[in-house]
Parts: structure tokens; C-alpha cells; sequence
């Protein structure tokens, strides 16, 4: 099956890019200044080019903060394995952490929450202050939407899990955080990044992982009900399908009430903020001023 995975996603793996680090301002400016540096992680198919308006809004608003964009799998790179990129994004990540005392910012977007949340399990170490999560299937995806049919053609969401859930389909990011409701023990079984990284399954790290994420100063979930890509949409706030597709909070999930990644712990130190933001597409979420202005912006000091 592993053979025919490039005809049944629609991607030519011989596209994919080499990575490299874009650096948009200088860290001596910051250090003057006084802000933290900012690590900006894009999302599926995209690359630092969507980022530049969210850099310029943060040097307006924030003059002289170092803006890190990171053009590391991207575009159709961005299909590979997430622990894999995890594991690109974290040796570029590492050295920015260790340039500064005072911790960093993380703004991830969509897949690349996912990619940050990663980086930072495996970060013991780590400083990031506020890890600012821009509309990420935190809790998984589950939904016939127009990435889908782009990359799945042959499939639709009720029977994508029999390609997911393979050896061959965990090859590929979006099958790493597929979530079928309906599916659960398959689920449970094959996924070899979201359930370990949400503390549904044991496993050797769960504790290292556990005590990396409570390192984290300040969590921002930022997500809206017209976003048109994430499903649900609740998944950007840690909600996410129950087996009759009736969507539990956050505060319900079995792995937030047994705590098993910190969650728990770190919203009732008050550290977890929600930011629920309506009429504002997928695409749109980091060039759009109103959600900087209004949950980013303040966390970016």
C-alpha cells in the first residue's frame, strides 16, 4: 500500500523543499528594546511569504522584536511525518531559546501547533513564555474540508481511516492528527503522534513530556466558529467529536480531567487563555489586525 501513497494523496515528493531559517530583524535591536524574541511556525502548504504581514503588525506595535519566521518544510514539504519535522524545527528552534535569557514567543499556526507542541515535549529544557496557538487541530481533525478533497481525492472523512490509520497513511502529517470519532480504538492504536502527545495512550515519556509543557508561561488557544478548515472548529480550543459527533469542551475531555499532559494543571494556574474570534477564515487568521490586536498582541511583551 506504502507504494501508491503519492496517487492517493495527489503530492509529488520530488517538490519538496530544502529547509532553511529566515530571519527578519536582528536580536541586538530586541535586546535594546526590551521584547522578547518571536518564533513564528507556519501551517500546512504555507511558508514564512504568509507570515509577513503578522511581522510587520508585531514590529508596529512591538519596534525592534525579533521576528524569527521559520521556512523549514514548508509548502508541500509540509506533508512529511510531524516527528520528523518536529525534529527540524526543534535543532532551529534550540539555538533562538538559547540566545536569550528571557524566554521567547512561539505564534503557531494550524499544523504548526501541532509541530510546536512537539518541539516543546521534547524540549525539557525550553523558555518559551507564550506559546500562541492560531487555530491548530489541538485535539484533532475530523472533516471533509477543501484540504482534505485536495490531498485525499479518493476518500471522504468516514472512510479516510482505513488509510490513516496504516502504516503507510502515519507517513503523511495530516493522518498523524486524523481523529475519527467513530474509530476510536483504531485510533488509540495507530496514531503515533496525537495520542502520545495528548496523554491517550502510555508511554515511556508521558512525565518528561508532561513536565516540558508545564514549563510554558502563558497558553493562547485562538479559534472561531467560521474558520471553514478546522473540525470542529473547537478542536483550536482543545474540544473535539464525541462517538455521536456531539462536540465535549476542553474542560470534559477524559485526558483534561485525568490531567495527563498539564493541561489541567495549567489552566487553573490561570495560564490558559481562550480567544474565540468570529468571522474570520482559516487562511486569514494571522494577516487579520483584529485578532492580533485582541489575542495576540498583549502576549507579546
Amino acid at each position: 500500500m506504502c507504494k501508491r501513497c503519492d496517487s492517493l494523496i495527489n503530492i509529488n515528493s520530488s517538490g519538496l523543499l530544502k529547509p532553511c531559517v529566515v530571519i527578519w530583524t536582528v536580536f541586538l535591536l530586541s535586546s535594546v528594546m526590551g521584547y522578547k524574541p518571536v518564533i513564528i511556525v507556519h501551517g500546512i502548504l504555507d511558508g514564512p511569504r504568509q507570515f509577513e504581514i503578522l511581522a510587520k503588525f508585531i514590529n508596529q506595535s512591538h519596534p525592534g522584536t525579533n521576528v524569527t519566521t521559520l521556512a523549514l518544510y514548508d509548502y508541500i514539504g509540509s506533508m512529511k511525518p510531524l516527528w520528523q519535522q518536529v525534529d527540524g524545527f526543534r535543532e532551529a528552534i534550540r539555538p533562538i531559546m538559547e540566545s536569550t535569557d528571557d524566554g521567547v514567543h512561539l505564534i503557531c499556526f494550524s499544523q504548526g501547533g501541532l509541530i510546536c507542541r512537539g518541539v516543546l515535549a521534547t524540549l525539557p529544557t525550553h523558555n518559551a513564555h507564550s506559546l500562541i496557538l492560531l487555530s491548530s487541530p489541538l485535539a484533532g481533525q475530523y472533516g471533509d474540508s477543501s484540504y482534505l478533497k485536495y490531498f485525499f481525492p479518493k476518500f471522504i472523512k468516514s472512510s479516510l481511516y482505513h488509510f490513516c490509520y496504516s502504516t503507510c497513511g502515519q507517513r503523511i502529517s495530516i493522518c498523524n492528527y486524523w481523529n475519527d470519532p467513530h474509530q476510536r480504538e483504531r485510533y488509540l492504536k495507530s496514531s503515533i503522534y496525537l495520542a502520545p502527545l495528548n496523554g491517550e495512550i502510555e508511554h515511556a515519556n508521558s512525565t518528561a513530556w508532561r513536565d516540558s509543557f508545564l514549563r510554558i508561561q502563558t497558553l493562547v488557544l485562538i479559534g472561531g466558529q467560521d474558520d471553514g478548515v478546522i473540525t470542529p472548529w473547537e478542536s483550536s480550543i482543545f474540544g473535539f467529536y464525541d462517538s455521536n459527533e456531539t462536540v465535549v469542551e476542553m474542560e470534559k475531555q477524559d485526558w483534561y480531567l485525568r490531567d495527563a499532559f498539564g493541561l489541567k494543571t495549567l489552566n487553573s494556574e490561570g495560564a490558559v487563555v481562550k480567544c474565540v474570534v468570529p468571522g474570520v477564515h482559516h487562511t486569514s487568521w494571522h494577516s487579520n489586525h483584529t485578532v492580533y490586536k485582541n489575542c495576540i498582541d498583549k502576549w507579546l511583551t
